[in-house]
């Protein structure tokens, strides 16, 4: 059984589209595959803020976050998150690791979110989550996940400090032109799998999302990625940062490159 859960609070957002965004991609697997999401979080306006801002405001959103993915993996569902932001998996990636104890997180971003307060020089939040859950930092959300069984899977914009993080704990990088069917298995073996995706891993052009950066993976990559895993070791997939256009047209070939990309989760 499939548990859609989405998004629906600010947590960081900079961008006023990325709440939408969540909604569209929400609405439309719902309509393709008969789901009823659970929405967390009230909407609130996009803010060029530093992360002590943003992350007591998303307190509300976070802690209803963490609760539902609770449920939903103690209830057996395979758990599929729809985010506004990469802020919002503080709150679900210390789940993932509390309740599967060997799981591998395969991190699918441009970036390696892998910041801390101490070496961020955007302030932003969403370029801290993986650091969160793996225990650099404190959130107030949670952390548990060893580094080691976290894996960056499409990652090319990596800051220096937060490369000096990355390799000190041990977090594996699979750069985009080594992300095939083989090393994806290669890197989760027989364990339980968590997938995190942010969109701004594709090559600019297929799907809208902030910080995009050229030479990225393309969305059949991602399809095969969520293929190569088997159905019975996928636990979780976190959709991510889908900036929705203003232009219904551009919106509209934008999800439909979302749904091919993630329909291996559904069908498999």
């Amino acid at each position: 059984m499939i548990e859609l859960i989405v998004s629906q609070g600010r947590v960081a957002d900079r961008e006023p589209r990325l709440i939408e965004g969540a909604a569209r991609i929400a609405r439309a697997l719902e309509q393709r595959y008969g789901l009823a999401g659970r929405y967390v979080g009230e909407p609130a306006p996009a803010a060029d803020d530093d992360w002590s801002v943003s992350l007591p405001q998303a307190e509300a959103t976070l802690t209803g976050l963490g609760q539902a993915v609770t449920a939903s993996v103690r209830g057996g569902s395979r758990t599929v998150l729809v985010s506004n932001t990469c802020g919002a998996s503080l709150a679900t990636l210390p789940v993932a690791a509390r309740e599967h104890p060997d799981v591998v997180v395969l991190y699918v971003d441009a970036h390696g979110d892998f910041n801390t307060p101490a070496t961020t020089g955007t302030g932003y939040l969403g370029g801290m989550v993986l650091a969160a859950a793996c225990g650099l930092w404190d959130s107030g959300h949670g952390a548990g996940l060893d580094p080691a069984r976290a894996v960056l899977v499409g990652a090319r914009d990596i800051d220096a400090a937060e490369g000096e993080l990355l390799a000190k704990a041990g977090v594996r990088i699979i750069p985009p032109g080594e992300v095939t069917t083989d090393t994806v298995r290669a890197a989760v073996g027989a364990a339980p799998v968590w997938v995190h995706i942010d969109w701004d891993v594709l090559e600019p052009g297929h799907v809208p999302a902030d910080y995009t950066v050229p030479d990225g993976l393309f969305p059949e990559q991602i399809r095969a990625v969520l293929a190569a895993i088997p159905p019975a070791q996928l636990r979780g997939v976190e959709l991510a940062e889908f900036n929705a256009p203003l232009d219904p047209d551009l919106s509209e070939k934008a999800l439909a490159v979302i749904l091919d990309a993630v329909a291996p989760v559904f069908e498999n």
